[in-house]
């Protein structure tokens, strides 16, 4: 019996891996999945962290608990996102290590990688340049977690794994007004505008940011998948001080060309409009997923597919987004 942690399992990449694994529970397979909400255990809080891994002794975590926010969460709170996610990274992976837990997850971002590098961003570029500097408190964080696990490995023979995705969107993802990411943002805003009778929609920036998005069931798929690899077959495909893993499509599109899409997918007739006093962000974050496919894993759901999957969900259960 796999007794397997994951934290984060309320949050759109911890709930698609708990649903992935309990399909595979349901399945016959012996897992123990166990879970803790935030009221239950604050994993920012080291002695309750250190006291449920002491108790519940699991063999493996996955650790995708995480503060996320688009770009106007991550400018106004900074500090409570560099603080809150190094003092959750730092307390899981320690107390892991310190329990005895044989293999760990760290799922990361795409935001880890410099704000100007080569495309499509290989392994390799990390910490080769400057940070985008609206989310680089973020990304800090991020780029600790992979460090924290390669340094585990390295000094205590660890098997600590970190994957990182490209922007990630589906159903359970957060669809608040100011705090979303740009996918669910523009579900929300066109799926509105079209229902009200607006004839305009207003969307951050020029639209010229290409943008590179994977479905957060693929991300879960591929998230055990690395988990899961044979050691000697991971060990072959990273190194002790590049040992993330990049997880995408290989694909990417304009925020311009992802309007377009949503607008069509919700039935918005009327004007898209840019506001190019907002930020843009990165110009482009297309991942070299060459690793990941050459390990035998591809993406399996097309960008139409998956806005119209996103877009339903969005609207069977809006009345929990209203505010």
């Amino acid at each position: 019996m796999r007794k397997i942690f994951i934290a984060g399992h309320r949050g759109l990449v911890g709930g698609a891996i708990l649903r992935l694994l309990t399909a595979r529970q349901n399945s016959g397979e012996r897992l123990e999945l166990v879970t803790r909400t935030h009221a239950e255990l604050d994993l920012t809080d080291q002695l309750a962290v250190r006291d449920f891994m002491q108790r519940a002794r699991p063999h493996e975590v996955i650790l995708a608990a995480a503060r996320v926010g688009g770009i106007v969460a991550n400018s106004s709170q900074p500090a409570d996102f560099i603080y809150e996610n190094l003092m959750i990274q730092t307390n899981v992976i320690h107390q892991a290590y310190k329990a005895g837990v044989q293999k760990l997850l760290f799922l990361g971002s795409n935001c880890i990688y410099p704000r100007i590098t080569t495309q499509p961003i290989r392994e390799n570029m990390l910490m080769t340049g400057t940070l985008e500097p609206t989310n680089e408190p973020y990304a800090l964080a991020k780029i600790a977690g992979i460090k924290l696990c390669e340094s585990y490995n390295r000094q205590y023979g660890t098997d600590f794994r970190a994957v990182m995705p490209s922007n990630l969107y589906g159903p359970h993802d957060n669809f608040h007004p100011q705090n979303s990411h740009v996918f669910p943002g523009l579900i929300r805003r066109f799926h509105e505008a079209a229902v009200s009778g607006q004839s305009e929609v207003v969307v951050w920036g020029t639209g010229t940011p290409r943008r590179e998005f994977l479905h957060v069931d693929d991300m879960a798929r591929a998230s055990m998948f690395v988990h899961e690899l044979p050691d000697a077959v991971f060990q072959a495909n990273t190194a002790p001080m590049l040992s993330h893993i990049n997880i995408g499509t290989g694909t990417d599109i304009t925020i311009a060309e992802l309007a377009g899409m949503i607008a069509e997918a919700t039935g918005f007739k009327g004007t898209i409009r840019f506001d190019v006093s907002k930020p843009d962000g990165t110009p482009q974050k297309l991942m070299d997923i060459t690793r990941l496919a050459k390990m035998g894993w591809r993406a399996q759901t097309p960008l139409d597919v998956g806005i119209k999957q996103t877009l339903r969900w969005f609207v069977e259960n809006q009345n929990a987004f209203r505010s």
